[in-house]
Order: C-alpha cells, then structure tokens, then sequence
C-alpha cells in the first residue's frame, strides 16, 4: 500500500511489498508541515523513488517509526517544530542510518551544528526539485551531497569541512556519483555548464551545483584541476590537450 497520512494527528506508515523486500534503500520523511510531508513524497514518486515508508511530524513519532520499519535514509528539518539538532545525534547513534537535511534556513552555525551532529547532506527546500531529488539518490548511496546555496554558505562562512569530517581531503578517498564523473568529463572536454544542462538533460542551476560538489570534493579551486584529476583518472585522454584539432 502507499504511504499514508493519519487520522487524530498520528503519523502511519504502511509498507509495500517493494519496501518490505528492501530491494532499494527506504526513506522516512520527518518534518512538522504535513502539505511539505506530502508534497516531497509526491515528488520522490514522480521521480521513481517510491520507497518511501512513512511520515514523521515530531521526534516520538520519529522514533518509534525508525524502530519499527528501520529506514536507511531519514529526510529531516531538525529545525522544524518538534525536531533538534540533537535529533540527528540520537539518529546517528543507532548506527547505519543515513541523513539528508532539508531546511528553509542556511546560516553557517546551523550548518556547523548539522554537520558535526552527523547529516550526511544538506539542502535547502527552495532548490531545484531535480536538485533535491539527486540529493535523495546521493543519500540513499550513502554519497555526501550539499546543494549549491549550501556550498556558497560554507565557502563564505569560512567553514573547514575537512575539520568536520564531512569530505575526504585525499582525492584518492574521494566518493564521486556517476553523474559527478559525468560531468568532470564534459567540463574536462571543454564543455559549459549550458552545454553539459543540454547533455545530461538536466538545468543549468544543476550542473553548477555538481561542478560546486566536485570541486568541494577535490579540495579543487579552478577547472584547470578539475581538468588534471580527468587526466589523472583516465576520464579523458591526455591526446585531447596535447594536439589541437587542424583547421
């Protein structure tokens, strides 16, 4: 059966078959707004990510969710009435379960408390739908994800990831989506962000935030490294850059 809303104010959560089987990462959604609730379900859906097993609208609630049904992905405003940032610490701390925040708020103290809690990404919830959606597949991969406002946030707020542990600083350690190397390949290729929205199929508000996500994760500051890591990494040819085409 879908997921479904309850009567009295009381939070269910009924499991398909699909979800039962636990053929794909499950998700529980936990935010106080209800039509939010519903209106991100709905989304996930249209978008093929139907695992979703039910709807949380405070921590007791949350809670006693997780423990039924053991959700591998928790999609959270710990800034909603009825969740904390120490939601996310007493998530964490029954192990495998992984976090992705969606919040109206981006200061740099609410992201550095989030961040050494535990989430596992972050996105606001005026992203791009397609931008939320990927932070959902990320997620459930158990891949860090920030959206772009997110990442503009960190970068002017000073905040050291690497200090937070949110990102490996060796490229080596580095756990790139397959749309990430994607996209490294094109920008390597001499693609635009217009060019490579085209390609994928995807926006351009897209694309900028997976060069901002993949330059984060490379400890990178321009193209040109981005550009040696495909190099390095055998995405695209050295012959490319060493002999131009002839006129």
């Amino acid at each position: 059966m879908p997921f479904v809303h309850p009567v009295g104010g009381l939070s269910v959560a009924l499991l398909s078959g699909l979800s039962l089987n636990k053929v794909m990462p499950s998700i529980l959604i936990a935010d106080s707004h209800q039509l939010v609730a519903c209106g991100l379900h709905a989304t996930l859906k249209s978008h093929g990510l139907d695992q979703v097993v039910g709807y949380a609208s405070n921590e007791a609630e949350l809670f006693d969710l997780v423990r039924n049904f053991e959700p591998d992905v928790v999609i959270l405003d710990f800034l909603a009435e009825g969740f904390t940032v120490e939601t996310i610490v007493k998530l964490k701390s029954l192990g495998r379960i992984r976090i992705l925040a969606l919040t109206d708020a981006q200061q740099g103290s609410t992201l550095v408390h989030a961040l050494r809690a535990g989430v596992d990404g972050y996105v606001k919830k005026d992203c791009d739908l397609q931008e939320i959606v990927e932070a959902v597949r990320e997620t459930q991969h158990g891949r860090k994800f920030f959206c772009g406002q997110i990442l503009e946030t960190i970068r002017k707020e000073g905040i050291d990831l690497e200090t937070l542990d949110v990102v490996d600083p060796d490229c080596t350690g580095v756990s790139l989506s397959k749309r990430e190397l994607e996209v490294i390949r094109l920008i390597a290729e001499g693609f635009t962000n217009p060019q490579i929205s085209e390609k994928l199929f995807v926006s351009t508000h897209t694309v900028t935030t997976h060069r901002r996500n993949i330059l984060q994760k490379l400890g990178a500051n321009n193209t040109a490294a981005v550009v040696m890591y495909a190099v390095q990494s055998g995405l695209v040819s050295p012959n490319k850059f060493l002999f131009g085409q002839s006129n």
